[in-house]
């Protein structure tokens, strides 16, 4: 801390270096608009012939319906009908709240085949840019290793730079349920990766699935890689407001209440990801336990009550993350408002050690990656809390600690 900390002057010092921060930002990179999913997209031409098809000589219902009437227009299926539909409208079951998940997984199968044959085309289209051809080849090989190994793609959307939501363990029997929810410069070809695989959102849920594991053996847990929204690009004005996060938001919170069973859900939310979760509290389901943030740049909020939720809120900062640099504030849209690991926020601060930086949170044998372990599992006393004081676990008695075997 410098002593502008303790300095009545400490609002303007911060407002000024927003300011600063902002007009960087317009000079080298400008305003960025969102990228619209045009009603011609591959997605939503599914969706359109979906709204158009039938099952048994009835209509197919709206897509858009409550999860809980999509889920009950499904049980009312045969096996066979219902493969039927995954094959003929793949990208619009593979990506409808309400739909059986293992379902959605053999819709994504089949949606992705076809988009690795598109890619392959394009490969080899000479209307593209030598650059296009090599992107649509990086494409086909990433659609080729999410459609193999039995993999469990819960959403596929190949459309501008994509998105998608992988799931690691048994969502429909599983006692407690994680979701990772990822920040800047999150898209279909940096949802995996080989190096710094566990700063990718599918290594990232690998990495907690196994720490889970290994903290309760007994507990049925199941952890979801969720990339299912359009993060932003950079550090730019995109990342310096909550437009995504709003949209991201509404797509965070249909998922959660389309989850199958009612086992407790915890949410890891890392960089940007803590401002979607942010913006998302107070309209979650009352089955979400845990929000815990790390790296966060504000969750637009500035303090954890005002999210509104009955979640505990949970907050970690590896010593050596730049994100402490930013500005904490939000002024006129810009900026996403109190450190969540200030005294003043009122999160339950945990220990980051070892972290290693802004995109270490969930590199095996660092304290945070054994913090979200202990909280995915509900094993709440065995946190390790920032500081000596034990603080972050004031509150939380054996009764508490639920859906641990």
């Amino acid at each position: 801390m410098t002593s502008f900390d303790s300095s009545p002057q400490l609002g303007v010092w911060r407002a000024l270096l927003a300011l600063a921060v902002v007009f960087v930002m317009l000079s080298t990179t400008g305003w960025t608009a969102l990228r619209n999913h045009h009603s011609d997209s591959a997605l939503e031409a599914s969706r359109s012939a979906w709204r158009h098809g039938f099952a048994d000589g009835h209509s197919l219902p709206d897509p858009d319906q409550a999860p809980a009437l999509l889920a009950r227009f499904f049980a009312t299926l045969t096996g066979s009908q219902r493969n039927a539909l995954a094959h003929a409208y793949p990208l619009a079951v593979g990506n409808m709240n309400g739909a059986p998940v293992k379902l959605r997984y053999r819709a994504n199968r089949v949606a992705l085949g076809q988009a690795i044959a598109v890619e392959r085309a394009r490969m080899h289209d000479r209307r593209l840019s030598e650059d296009g051809q090599r992107e649509a080849g990086r494409r086909m090989h990433r659609f080729e290793s999410m459609a193999t190994g039995g993999r469990q793609i819960l959403a596929f959307d190949p459309e501008g730079e994509g998105r998608a939501a992988e799931v690691f363990g048994d969502l429909t029997t599983a006692a407690r349920v994680s979701v990772v929810v990822p920040g800047v410069d999150t898209d279909l070809l940096t949802f995996e990766r080989t190096v710094r695989r566990y700063a990718a959102p599918v290594g990232m849920a690998q990495a907690l699935y196994a720490a889970e594991r290994e903290a309760s053996p007994r507990t049925g847990t199941a952890v979801i890689a969720w990339a299912d929204y359009t993060a932003p690009a950079g550090l730019g004005i995109d990342s310096a407001t909550a437009m995504r996060a709003e949209d991201g938001a509404v797509r965070l919170n249909a998922l959660l209440r389309a989850l199958p069973g009612k086992a407790p859900v915890s949410l890891f939310c890392h960089s940007y990801g803590s401002v979607v979760c942010g913006v998302a509290a107070h309209a979650m389901p009352a089955r979400v336990a845990d929000i815990a943030v790390a790296g966060s740049p504000g969750m637009r909020v500035e303090k954890a009550s005002h999210l509104h939720t009955s979640a505990r809120v949970w907050a970690m900062r590896d010593a050596d993350d730049w994100i402490q640099d930013v500005p904490y504030l939000e002024l006129g849209g810009l900026g996403h408002g109190e450190d969540p690991v200030s005294a003043g926020f009122g999160a339950r601060r945990l220990s980051a050690k070892e972290a290693r930086g802004h995109a270490g949170y969930f590199e095996p044998g660092t304290d945070s990656l054994r913090n979200f372990a202990e909280i995915g599992t509900g094993a709440y006393d065995a946190v390790r809390c920032a500081g000596d004081d034990g603080a972050c676990r004031a509150g939380l008695s054996a009764t508490t600690t639920v859906g641990r075997a």
